[in-house]
């Protein structure tokens, strides 16, 4: 099944619809458990980063601390993942199929993790795009916010490719909608309260967002 990509509405209407199926499906569980250790790893990077550092870093650093583990498992609870490694970027996964003509490797990118975490969450983060590619390509679309076509330059990767690409790229590794720091002091304090209502709106807000960037890589790509 491809997502349809006619209205932003259109494409957040049918996330939340797969969402509604996929929460008690295996590929949910492991992304739950998967964005928990991504926000672990904002809130090592808060504690890393020096003053004044990041508005996002701090306002995570600051509410994650207070958030015993129910509430910590909400906030990670999310129909999608919590941070982005390039994946509605084809020029990133190109290179893979190129090789045999000598493209050049992708250029490095800025690094927004660099505590001693990042590298091994990016290899999982890396592991579990390439699984749903492979295996659930509309998950990886829902869940990701991967375009079709970037969606088959992944699952056409070996596994050797997407260790090699996880190594030698952790740097492609950042947190969904960096500027957007209201959005995720929203998700946070919803968290924090338990409160469904305001959770509901903080995670549809969410989809929202990463309905609207589908829809923009989609119409870009091949």
């Amino acid at each position: 099944m491809v997502l349809h990509r006619e209205t932003e509405e259109e494409i957040v209407g049918e996330f939340a619809d797969l969402t509604a199926g996929s929460t008690r499906s295996e590929a949910f569980d492991s992304l739950v458990e998967l964005n928990g250790q991504c926000l672990e790893l904002l809130a090592d990077q808060a504690y890393a980063q020096p003053t004044p550092g990041s508005l996002l870093l701090r306002q995570v650093g600051d509410i994650w601390r207070t958030l015993d583990a129910a509430a910590r498992r909400r906030a990670a609870s999310c129909p999608y993942l919590l941070v982005d490694a390039g994946f509605s970027d084809p020029s990133r996964w190109q290179w893979l199929q190129a090789q045999h003509v000598q493209e050049p490797a992708p250029a490095p990118y800025a690094s927004f993790f660099t505590v001693p975490r990042a590298s091994a969450v990016a290899r999982q983060v890396f592991m579990y795009a390439w699984h749903l590619a492979q295996s659930k390509n509309t998950a990886a679309q829902l869940l990701l916010g991967m375009p079709l076509y970037c969606t088959n330059l992944i699952s056409s990767c070996t596994l050797p490719q997407i260790h090699t690409l996880a190594e030698r790229h952790p740097e492609w590794l950042r947190p969904r909608w960096p500027s957007k720091v209201k959005v995720w002091r929203e998700l946070l304090l919803a968290a924090a309260s338990g409160e469904v209502v305001a959770l509901e709106n903080a995670r549809m807000h969410g989809l929202q967002l990463l309905a609207a960037e589908f829809r923009a890589a989609s119409l870009r790509v091949p």
